[in-house]
């Protein structure tokens, strides 16, 4: 499973987080400027003894060269890009990175490995302060863009995560103070050795042929630097070009018909993905991790004959497994599927647009994976409770049920979330860890029975039979955010726990129970739960067997909720 949801953008983002760890480590040793001079030499030594040791130096040069090579295969490969957005600006600055760096490549790492150069932060500086001050703006500006494309890269990755909006101001902190401060190490740096170099006796001890080199081997790296630029360069060209032949021949080769769902039909030539074509068209289409497959909101379900399609590749298929999806080959990613002639097709999620075409300036919810657990609960025999009473009477006892329920969510920790009909599902687990959330569902079931149980008393002359209801709890990772048209949007969760919840809610009726709880639940809680009874069902939709607990009356989940607390104290 963990390596069905490897591809390469997953690889892409592996080394990029090696190569951003470096330009940390680099960025803190500058900083040390902004103390002495001393201070830049025990950083870069201890900064050089970690990263050239062979098997971190191994796995940093690995990193940059898979890194740089998939960043020029996305140039190739990318049929559309968000225009609007940071995605382009990170690709630009990530294929300029090699290009503006590699003089400063040369003339230390190079200098070192091919001649036994010493340059070090003296040396550096002095060749930017003194010799060519210009070198000191290019080197900024290496910095920043470095900076910025690594951090547009860390912010893709780490947006849909769980705490990324408490985590978000620490993070923007720290992207501004450290090439800040690496920046005003570098200028203290360069000052105290604009005032040493003034010493013959200074530059006599570090400006030697031993640490500089001779004029020679100075021009040989400067070949070196030529002919990577004008073969960097030049790869870029290749790529360019492969581009406009690639439109060429794929228009040669035929267009083909994607109809949507809504009547609209776009021609588009083959080898785009559906999500490509949308974004082409402006055809408005859901997509919160921007066609990286790390979501699965751009799903659509493909109308006719599915035996055509091209398989499912494997993160394609991890994605659509996750979300109880991979059964069903009519369900693909639009960002994913690249198909070769005509198709039909309708979106499963509506995105999210406001009358003028732009997204909502109120606040919402982007999106975001997370482990929730879902309760839902349902009231039994609304249908004959409406039967003999005034429209307003039922409207009455249904709200008061409800009432009863969302009373017991909110003291459990837990959110009231959707109300359908005569039902509810309520969230666990937005704020709170995973055990937690697990336990404050039991919790709310237990107190659910206890609130039911007293309005059956307060409404005990109106009713010729008490209320009875239904529960079911599941939990595991489920995409959250805001779902629906224009005005008419709500905050809820989506993915399969949700609709397991759902159906072991509706299994209570032939199990003759109040609440059925996933035993996964109960692991996740810390909790045992040996006194209910242990049985495996079959879910609607998934293929393999699921282990539940069936407790006769959610009652006496109070037991085993109070069990929850004594551990936790």
């Amino acid at each position: 499973m963990i390596l069905r949801g490897i591809g390469v953008r997953q690889i892409r983002l592996a080394c990029g987080l090696v190569l951003f760890a470096y330009l940390v480590s680099h960025f803190t040793n500058h900083a040390l400027g902004n103390i002495s001079m001393h201070a830049l030499a025990v950083g870069v030594h201890y900064h050089t003894l970690f990263w050239r040791f062979p098997p971190v130096a191994i796995a940093f040069y690995v990193a940059a060269t898979v890194h740089a090579g998939l960043g020029i295969w996305a140039l190739y490969a990318r049929r559309q890009f968000h225009w609007k957005k940071i995605e382009p600006l990170q690709l630009v600055f990530g294929l300029s990175i090699p290009a503006l760096v590699i003089a400063h490549i040369a003339g230390v790492r190079l200098g070192q490995a091919l001649f036994a150069h010493q340059k070090l932060y003296p040396q550096v500086l002095y060749g930017f302060w003194m010799v060519a001050p210009y070198k000191m703006w290019l080197m900024s500006a290496v910095l920043t863009i470095a900076w910025v494309h690594g951090c547009i890269g860390i912010y893709f990755w780490l947006r849909m995560k769980a705490f990324y909006k408490r985590a978000a101001p620490l993070l923007l902190a720290a992207a501004v103070l450290i090439p800040t401060l690496a920046m005003l190490g570098l200028y203290q740096g360069g000052r105290s050795i604009a005032a040493a170099s003034a010493s013959a006796e200074w530059r006599a001890d570090n400006l030697s042929q031993r640490q500089l080199g001779t004029p020679a081997e100075q021009a040989f790296l400067d070949k070196i630097i030529d002919d990577f630029l004008i073969g960097y360069l030049g790869l870029i060209g290749l790529v360019l070009l492969a581009r406009a032949v690639r439109a060429l021949h794929e228009r040669r080769g035929g267009m083909i018909t994607l109809s949507y769902g809504n009547g609209r039909t776009v021609r588009v030539p083959r080898g785009l993905s559906v999500l490509e074509a949308s974004l082409r068209n402006n055809v408005p289409h859901a997509s919160i991790c921007g066609g990286r497959a790390r979501c699965s909101t751009c799903r659509i379900r493909v109308i006719g004959d599915c035996a055509a399609l091209p398989q499912p590749s494997p993160r394609e298929a991890f994605v659509l497994s996750r979300v109880g999806a991979g059964a069903d080959p009519a369900i693909r990613l639009a960002c994913q599927l690249r198909p070769e002639r005509d198709l039909s097709f309708f979106q499963v999620f509506l995105p999210q647009i406001s009358p003028t075409g732009a997204r909502s300036s109120s606040s919402s919810h982007i999106g975001e994976e997370r482990y929730l657990v879902s309760l839902f609960v349902d009231m039994r025999g609304s249908t004959r409770l409406a039967e003999h009473r005034l429209p307003f009477d039922t409207v009455f006892i249904v709200n008061r049920f409800l009432g009863a329920v969302s009373q017991a969510v909110i003291a459990c920790g837990g959110q009231p979330n959707q109300f359908l009909g005569d039902g509810a599902l309520a969230l666990f687990g937005l704020t709170s860890s995973p055990q937690t959330a697990c336990r404050q569902a039991l919790r709310a079931a237990a107190m659910i029975a206890a609130n039911v149980a007293e309005l059956n008393q307060f409404l005990s002359h109106d009713l010729r039979e008490p209320i009875r209801f239904g529960v079911g709890i599941h939990g595991g990772e489920v995409i959250i955010g805001d779902i629906g048209y224009r005005d008419h949007m709500v905050f809820t969760a989506l993915g399969d726990p949700v609709n397991v919840a759902a159906r072991l809610q509706d299994m209570t009726k032939n199990l003759a129970c109040e609440a059925i709880i996933s035993e996964q639940v109960l692991i996740t809680a810390g909790l045992t739960g040996d006194d209910l009874p242990r049985q495996e069902v079959t879910i609607r939709g998934r293929n393999d067997p699921m282990v539940v607990r069936a407790v006769s009356q959610a009652g006496q989940l109070a037991a085993l909720a109070h069990d929850a607390d004594v551990v936790a104290a």
